[in-house]
């Protein structure tokens, strides 16, 4: 049975915590021997019962705790596996609250079009990237995998204020990615476009022409906010 608590600060820190230990819900056993306690989808049901507001619940709740797994992922205190986890558990409550969101008619934050470069199917990160920045009030436009340079700039032209982010995990796509933004900048010089992946780095983000380089889903954010503030 779900637990009860009057405090809403209370509720809130749980939600970060569950988070963290990617407990989306009562029925998952994580961590080992929780099962049939609350989890994130029970807790945000809480915040929501005590008239918490949405956008609380998302800032101080889901996002709290996902910015703590991605400050341990960048100095490599866990790994990807945990980050999927806590992802997971984001997710619970997003469903939770996007229901809200949508009565409220909430403003978006701004479009990004979000897609892994040509010939690297890998979408681990893209997928994190997309949960956090649309837990963040942006619209996602996930164009996939293995992208062309053309796919992704006929998303831009559908699309015209977005943010662009570029996916690349292996050291042989690299390449692809610098065509990638050449091809972006031809039709649209003054785009933001980000880049991220475990071989790139902030020089060769600079080299290919890019706006910023983001080492981990959760900076994607902050470059996102230097880069292209909200209106």
């Amino acid at each position: 049975m779900t637990e009860t608590t009057d405090a809403p600060k209370d509720i809130l820190a749980n939600i970060a915590q569950c988070v963290q230990t990617g407990k989306a819900d009562a029925n998952m056993n994580i961590p080992m021997g929780s099962k049939g306690q609350p989890g994130v989808a029970e807790w945000v049901d809480q915040a929501i019962a005590k008239d918490v507001p949405p956008q609380t619940i998302l800032a101080e709740g889901l996002m709290a705790g996902l910015q703590v797994i991605g400050k341990k992922f960048a100095a490599n205190e866990v790994f990807i596996p945990e980050v999927l986890i806590a992802a997971r558990a984001m997710h619970a409550g997003m469903n939770k609250l996007k229901p809200l969101f949508a009565e409220q008619d909430m403003p978006s934050r701004g479009t990004f079009v979000m897609g892994t470069v040509q010939g690297d199917l890998h979408d681990i990160g893209k997928n994190l990237v997309c949960m956090l920045l649309e837990g963040a009030g942006w619209r996602i436009i996930d164009v996939g995998v293995d992208c062309a340079p053309e796919k992704l700039v006929a998303a831009i032209k559908e699309h015209p204020d977005c943010a662009v982010g570029l996916s690349a995990l292996l050291t042989t796509t690299m390449v692809a990615m610098g065509k990638a933004v050449s091809a972006i900048r031809e039709s649209f010089p003054d785009k933001t476009v980000i880049v991220g992946g475990a071989p790139v780095t902030e020089e060769f983000a600079k080299e290919i022409g890019a706006s910023g380089y983001a080492p981990d889903p959760s900076a994607a954010i902050d470059l996102l906010d230097r880069l292209q503030p909200a209106a």
